[in-house]
């Protein structure tokens, strides 16, 4: 019994025995790696983007004095060529400080097992040195400097040209002012800085500039007219009239007053009005029966009003401005064209066939038998291409011997337009060669209805003939019928 109580207390002394020295072995081994760490960064420990693991503080100086000897320094300039200094050219050199031994002996080295984990970055305000007079001196040498390539600034002047005058602008050149880069570039190595961007502050500058308000007076007294431009919104292209036009209209006295031929201006007008006026012109016309016919005459169509186109010129023309409008018009069309200005959206009036259509857009939405004017009495509906002036409901049509009411009245020229005509009884075929109206178009009540249900105003009207045929009633005067013939004149 004595032995087993002896044995076990002998067992538990080298247990102890086993622990304590264990543990006397941990600390030591945690105050020796604090010394270490005392004298040493924490592995992760960046200065200014340098990696200074384990080092000591000579060792960490080494290796910033290792990159700052690797310096190089940018010029840029204002066209983005880019020049390089590199540091040992200038004797560029760390100075040591203290910055490195504050930064480590801020490290608390008994932090050291929490210490070692993660990224640690510092900045650091390194001290360098450098021969300024090498630096002045490479950049003197520097190519932006050499004659060869120096150009210099210009000044703006005016300039003549086919059309007229124009301002030759300034050329700012690449020129720069030596002393003061210089100067900028010792300032920024001083700072440590990499890079220096040249600005305009540092270019020589033109002694007259683009906007000398001297040169810009003597331009406008020249230029007043010329560097007007109005883009006219007209047919199907358009027309410009600009400096090459105006300058025929112009004088410029020694004094730069500027003298206006007004004839010429109207001229011009006239140009305008002969060839953008569609009034009464001959169109081909595609028909709903798929031939083409010729059709002219009527109030449809462009007209240019010259008077007042002439004096929205001369009230612009002194401007100096781009102008994009129409021509003063005293009439429109529905379509910009020099040649087909009716569009897609019309009535069609066959009066051979006695057969009207009516298009929205490109389609077919009413077709209807009619009764126009009766031919043999000289009441021929007036033929030509027309518009819809307007739209009446309940209407009384009022003629020398006659006074009809009428429920839809749709006029497109004198006194002649679409309407109901509920007396008769049977509409198209050859019916209006004896038996037809006084000029009218006459259609079935429902067609009538539903016709001025869907008609705009504004519509354009192509009404034709496909014979030959002498209109002389009064209405296809004034209407300026296609056909219509003065009997007057033949006396």
């Amino acid at each position: 019994m004595r032995k087993q109580k002896s044995a076990a207390k002998s067992a538990f002394i080298i247990i102890g025995s086993i622990c304590c020295f264990l543990l006397i072995a941990l600390l030591v081994c945690y105050f020796y790696t604090a010394s270490y760490y005392a004298e040493h960064f924490f592995p992760g420990t960046v200065l200014n983007g340098i990696a200074v693991d384990k080092m000591t503080v000579e060792e960490a100086e080494d290796k910033v004095a290792q990159e700052v000897a690797d310096y190089i320094f940018s010029i840029q300039t204002r066209d983005g060529e880019t020049y390089q200094i590199i540091g040992p050219d200038i004797d560029y050199a760390y100075v040591p400080g203290t910055e490195i031994s504050e930064i480590l002996e801020a490290q608390n080295e008994y932090k050291w097992i929490s210490g070692r984990k993660g990224k640690k970055e510092v900045d650091l305000e390194v001290s360098a040195a450098y021969n300024a007079q090498k630096l002045d001196k490479l950049v003197s040498q520097l190519e932006c400097f050499q004659d060869s390539y120096i150009q210099k600034p210009k000044n703006a002047y005016l300039r003549e040209t086919e059309t007229g005058y124009e301002l030759a602008e300034a050329v700012a050149g690449n020129q720069i002012r030596l002393a003061d880069v210089q100067k900028l570039a010792r300032k920024a190595v001083d700072m440590g800085e990499e890079k220096l961007e040249l600005t305009d502050d540092v270019y020589e500058e033109p002694e007259i500039k683009s906007d000398d308000k001297h040169l810009k007076k003597a331009l406008k007294n020249i230029n007043s007219y010329l560097n007007t431009k109005i883009k006219y919104d007209v047919g199907e292209n358009g027309e410009v009239l600009d400096s090459a036009q105006i300058k025929e209209w112009i004088t410029i006295g020694a004094d730069y007053s500027v003298i206006l031929d007004e004839s010429k201006v109207t001229s011009y007008v006239q140009y305008l009005a002969s060839k953008y006026n569609t009034y009464g012109d001959i169109r081909k016309f595609k028909t709903s029966l798929g031939d083409t016919v010729k059709i002219g005459g009527g109030d449809y169509g462009w007209v240019i009003d010259k008077e007042k186109e002439k004096a929205q010129i001369l009230s612009e023309i002194q401007s100096g401005k781009t102008i994009k409008r129409e021509p003063v018009f005293n009439q429109t069309a529905v379509v910009k064209s020099e040649t087909y200005d009716i569009g897609d959206t019309y009535v069609e009036v066959d009066y051979t066939n006695q057969h009207m259509y009516f298009y929205e857009k490109g389609k077919l939405k009413l077709e209807s038998d009619i009764v126009t004017g009766t031919a043999s009495r000289g009441w021929g509906s007036p033929d030509g291409i027309y518009k819809i002036i307007y739209k009446e409901r309940d209407a009384t049509l009022v003629g020398e011997n006659y006074a009809s009411d009428v429920n839809y009245f749709m006029v497109f020229a004198y006194n002649v337009g679409f309407h109901d005509a509920s007396w008769r009884s049977e509409f198209g075929k050859e019916i209006y060669k004896t038996s037809g109206s006084h000029g009218c178009v006459n259609m079935p009540s429902e067609m009538a209805h539903e016709l001025y249900q869907i008609l705009p105003v504004g519509t354009p009207v192509i009404a034709y003939y496909r014979e030959p045929i002498e209109l002389t009633a009064e209405n296809a005067k004034i209407s300026n019928a296609f056909s219509y013939v003065d009997k007057s004149r033949e006396r």
